[in-house]
């Protein structure tokens, strides 16, 4: 485990290998589970304000379920998150011509509509946070739809860290995540040192 401020992080962040092969797993993220993407509760203002920006890249099915079940859903448990079609993918969700699901919420994005790339539990995947009273942990969600992206990521040798630094950056900080290369990589080094002499 890794403390970087008030936020542990799991070893597996720094051990695995990942890079997301959609032409692999269709987005399968956006479809398999029981719920649609978590959401923080910061985000749900946002994701009320964007509805009439995003209409044109969702479904017909995306956007009745929206109107049916409302921007976001409270769960059994508490928490927050986007609502599904049939209990299946998320209603801000899309089959491209290769049927691969891409996210409505980030077509918009990408085409400067809203400043909203996407709710940061996708941007992060398959990094989870879990929040505890006095900190968050941050791990990785192994999962097997996700082999592929695994398989992807050791031949081409690059770590979680470095893949998901874009969303780990607009999480915690250019700081934090300077914190946390230094604590991933510093005892690499120190080990290749050790082994040179």
């Amino acid at each position: 485990m890794i403390k970087v401020g008030d936020v542990l992080v799991s070893d597996d962040i720094a051990s695995v290998e990942f890079v997301c092969h959609l032409e692999k797993c269709k987005g399968a993220c956006c479809v398999e589970g029981e719920l649609g993407a978590p959401l923080e509760e910061e985000e749900l203002p946002v994701m009320d304000e964007i509805q009439e920006k995003i209409k044109p890249y969702l479904t017909p099915e995306g956007l009745s379920e929206i109107k049916k079940q409302g921007a976001y859903i409270l769960d059994e448990d508490g928490d927050y998150s986007t609502p599904t079609i049939k209990g299946k993918e998320c209603a801000y969700a899309h089959y491209d011509s290769k049927g691969i699901l891409k996210c409505g919420i980030e077509e918009a994005y990408n085409d400067g509509i809203i400043t909203f790339q996407k709710p940061i539990s996708c941007h992060l995947y398959p990094i989870r946070i879990t929040r505890k009273k006095n900190f968050e942990a941050v791990n990785y969600h192994k999962w097997s739809i996700c082999s592929d992206a695994c398989t992807l990521g050791r031949s081409l040798e690059v770590p979680l860290y470095v893949f998901l630094k874009s969303p780990l950056i607009r999480k915690y900080g250019e700081k934090w995540y300077q914190e946390l290369l230094k604590s991933i990589e510093s005892p690499k080094k120190q080990k290749t040192r050790s082994r040179v002499s």
